[in-house]
């Protein structure tokens, strides 16, 4: 496989008289961004009616138990004791805001009106997501649009609004992670337009969906700090922060900080977990807790080294463009990915739009490895076509269902990451 992968992106933090004037005398990028906004609705509409007639998978089910949760006994018990779906895993491991969100939707479904035009609580777990696509993609179409030179081509901004990963994860999976996507590319959108306050806004709430965006943060952090505008991104951060984290910083601060920073995904699901796990050693043997020593060890020292590898990466970068800053995010995704200790198949909507920027060319391979396994393991936990409901056994041999077909889109982030290290761009 060859890989052709380009610097497909030129970003300006503004735009010029010339490039508004190109943009409304070229007749071809008006049509092609039509052509964008058009396939976006198509996709948007396909994932409407798949979450309408589609319960989901099984995080659809833990999602509505820790609503009832959370509306009987509070955030605190729910922290504390969780709900018993699978046995070896009742840890509600969200930040304050989707508990939130858990309970608004929760209270909805119950009104007689909504549940009369079929609004359940899995359509409405999984209605945000679906906008953030929608929305991400506008974000991506201004982008592209202010870019006067090596745009993104329009068959990769048509494969990413028709991404079968997005269809899947989005329209059917049930979790909050295209969310996660849409505040960070809002962020990073924030940077091109130079808005420090507007950046560290849409960033703290990327971490009130989940915490991981806080990996990104050295790479913002860089970029504001060389334009002297450090404070005024960190100030919006603590402030969101602060406010959307008071409940559980002042209550039970170390409850909070297990659940919620302590989370590991499934060892043996991706990538060199899965590796060691075949080896078939006692070792490197496991699940979700209890974790053999050795595995414990592999865990906490990749762990460490994508956190360092990362602010060692952002370091080096920081004195680059915004076009390089958006590369600098995109590398960040493809350093998580590949030392993972483990992944979800909803993760991988993560890196997208990213890499997207980073190189179409690149994108177009990782989203055939990507579509190919989520099909493969929906497939297999919802018992084949058509797809309804989907159960997935988060147990010692879990891995299982995902981890062969993932090595598909592991393999193409560790391919990505030889050559683009080979370029000096990650080094």
């Amino acid at each position: 496989m060859e890989l052709s992968f380009q610097r497909d992106l030129k970003l300006s933090p503004e735009i010029t008289c010339n490039t508004r004037a190109t943009l409304v005398e070229n007749p071809n990028v008006h049509r092609e961004t039509v052509l964008i906004i058009a396939a976006a609705l198509v996709g948007f509409l396909l994932k409407l009616g798949i979450a309408y007639n589609t319960f989901g998978t099984n995080d659809v089910a833990s999602f509505y138990m820790f609503a009832g949760s959370l509306r009987d006994h509070g955030l605190e018990w729910t922290y504390r004791n969780g709900v018993i779906f699978f046995s070896n895993f009742p840890v509600f491991n969200h930040p304050p805001l989707t508990a939130y969100y858990l309970e608004l939707i929760d209270y909805l479904s119950k009104n007689p009106f909504l549940r009369e035009y079929g609004l359940t609580f899995p359509f409405l777990l999984r209605l945000p997501g679906i906008v953030a696509d929608l929305i991400a993609v506008f974000i991506l179409v201004r982008i592209r649009d202010l870019t006067s030179q090596r745009r993104i081509p329009t068959w990769a901004m048509l494969l990413f609004v028709l991404s079968p990963v997005s269809v899947m994860v989005s329209g059917f999976h049930g979790n909050t992670d295209s969310i996660l996507v849409m505040f960070v590319l809002l962020a990073a959108y924030a940077c091109l337009r130079e808005r420090p306050v507007l950046c560290g806004i849409f960033f703290a709430f990327s971490c009130q969906v989940k915490i991981i965006p806080l990996l990104l943060l050295p790479i913002f952090w860089f970029f504001w700090r060389r334009r002297q505008a450090a404070t005024r991104f960190t100030i919006p951060i603590a402030l969101v922060t602060a406010t959307l984290w008071i409940q559980p910083l002042v209550k039970f601060p170390l409850l909070f900080a297990r659940n919620v920073f302590s989370y590991n995904s499934l060892w043996g699901s991706w990538g060199i977990s899965y590796c060691l796990k075949l080896t078939q050693w006692s070792q490197f043997k496991g699940g979700f807790f209890n974790l053999p020593i050795g595995a414990t060890i592999v865990v906490w020292t990749l762990k460490v080294a994508i956190v360092c590898a990362v602010i060692a990466m952002s370091w080096r970068r920081r004195r680059f463009s915004e076009r390089e800053f958006f590369d600098s995010l995109a590398y960040a995704w493809i350093i998580f990915f590949v030392l993972a200790p483990g992944v979800c198949s909803q993760y991988l909507v993560w890196p997208a739009p990213f890499i997207l920027l980073l190189s179409p060319t690149f994108y177009g391979w990782l989203t055939v490895g990507s579509s190919a396994a989520l099909f493969f393991f929906y497939n297999n936990l919802t018992g084949g076509l058509p797809w309804y409901i989907g159960i997935a056994r988060n147990n010692a041999d879990g891995s299982a269902q995902l981890a062969p077909w993932a090595l598909f889109p592991w393999f193409t982030l560790f391919v990505g990451m030889i050559f683009f290290w080979k370029k000096r761009d990650l080094g």
